[in-house]
């Protein structure tokens, strides 16, 4: 009787431990780093989410460096059905997309796993680093259960150095020219 008593224990732990897990909300940008006038493709990503019915955020970036040009709702939501949402208030002044919110319509048991919640497009205005930040984060699972979230966002960085790649490329096309140029010199005596 004992041995039921502790595996039973061990079951209880193990689904209490599963459930308090928490999914985090993240961002994937490309390019990153970008130049400055680029354009930056920003997903705001949702992992390891379990019945996920609607949800709130709002994000702020470095309004010196970036400038938003266009958000759409992501497609992670909408895959477990109807949705009706609101892409938030944009303030490239204040570089921030106030009230970003989503819900399921209907009884849906929710959306479960990872994707994108929000694409945002920037523009990019200045070098340097954009932190992004979350505030007002709310994420409700189906029964009206509050999801933990753990916010992990990386920077946007707008660099007026071109990376090393490009200098190992610039460097290949003039040795291509240098070679080509041999070439032609050799060829006419």
């Amino acid at each position: 009787m004992n041995g039921w008593k502790k595996v039973l224990g061990a079951a209880l732990l193990s689904a209490a431990a599963w459930q308090a897990q928490a999914a985090t909300l993240g961002t994937s940008a490309s390019p990153n780093p970008a130049l400055p006038g680029q354009v930056v493709e920003l997903d705001v990503t949702i992992g390891d989410v379990s019945e996920l019915f609607g949800y709130q955020f709002s994000l702020t970036f470095d309004a010196s460096l970036l400038r938003v040009t266009s958000v759409t709702e992501g497609s992670f939501l909408g895959g477990a059905g109807a949705t009706y949402g609101f892409t938030g208030d944009v303030d490239n002044a204040a570089g921030r997309i106030g009230y970003v919110t989503n819900t399921l319509i209907g009884p849906f048991p929710g959306a479960s796993g990872s994707g994108s919640l929000l694409h945002v497009t920037f523009e990019t205005l200045a070098s340097g680093t954009s932190a992004l930040g979350f505030s007002d984060v709310l994420f409700i699972g189906s029964g009206d259960v509050d999801i933990p979230i753990t916010v992990a966002s990386s920077p946007i960085t707008v660099s007026a150095v071109p990376e090393p790649a490009t200098y190992a490329m610039l460097g290949v096309g003039l040795l291509g020219v240098a070679a080509l140029r041999r070439r032609q010199i050799a060829a006419r005596t």
